[in-house]
């Protein structure tokens, strides 16, 4: 059944964006809803509710494909993640994963789930059929290729090896330790509580 979205945009405008939905936030919603309406309408909502509230979080709320530290250029992306290095504000970090390799590559985050490292942009070249992630990391600013790379990844597993129907399915529902798929533990009460709220949004359906 397909979802009610004036429903849910009334809902996720109170509960998570209190201060009124911009035009790029909507779009961004509707992009991963269509995505899911298009592919995955046999799944459980439950997976959808936690991929908006994972694209909410990774995305600094903006619901689109953004750059690590949210900045406009990959130059500026890099000069923040090394001040904030330098201040040992990174302290989970061994290596500066973020800094230009001999082909003036960075790979740092970008899309709307934050993959780094040229490996896992490497890997979600192949996964996803867009070969261009491989050799130019800006692709995962398309909304297309960051759209397809949270999809694949979240449901086979391929960020931390963990994916959603290992916490949503008929036996469990754990949308605290869902935050396994991207990364640990971090923020993982915050965007529990964000996808209950999508999902709760969701969820209305007559």
């Amino acid at each position: 059944m397909p979802i009610n979205r004036k429903f849910l945009f009334n809902e996720i405008r109170e509960k998570l964006f209190p201060s009124g939905l911009q035009q790029h936030q909507v779009d961004g919603i509707d992009a991963i809803l269509n995505e899911w309406e298009s592919k995955s309408a046999a799944k459980d909502d439950r997976w959808l509710a936690y991929m908006l509230a994972t694209a909410y979080h990774e995305s600094a709320r903006t619901m689109q494909p953004v750059r690590e530290t949210l900045a406009n250029t990959n130059d500026q992306a890099i000069a923040r993640l090394d001040n904030a290095w330098n201040k040992g504000k990174l302290s989970w970090v061994s290596k500066p994963y973020w800094r230009k390799d001999a082909n003036g590559d960075a790979w740092f985050g970008r899309g709307l789930v934050q993959i780094t490292h040229k490996a896992n942009y490497t890997k979600l070249a192949t996964a996803t059929g867009h070969k261009g992630l491989a050799t130019d990391p800006d692709e995962a600013l398309k909304m297309d290729v960051a759209l397809d790379i949270m999809f694949a990844g979240m449901e086979q597993g391929l960020f931390a090896g963990k994916k959603l129907s290992d916490y949503f399915n008929g036996a469990v529902e754990d949308w605290v330790n869902a935050r396994r798929i991207i990364n640990g533990l971090d923020r993982a009460d915050d965007v529990a509580s964000y996808g209950r709220s999508f999902y709760a949004a969701i969820s209305y359906t007559t």
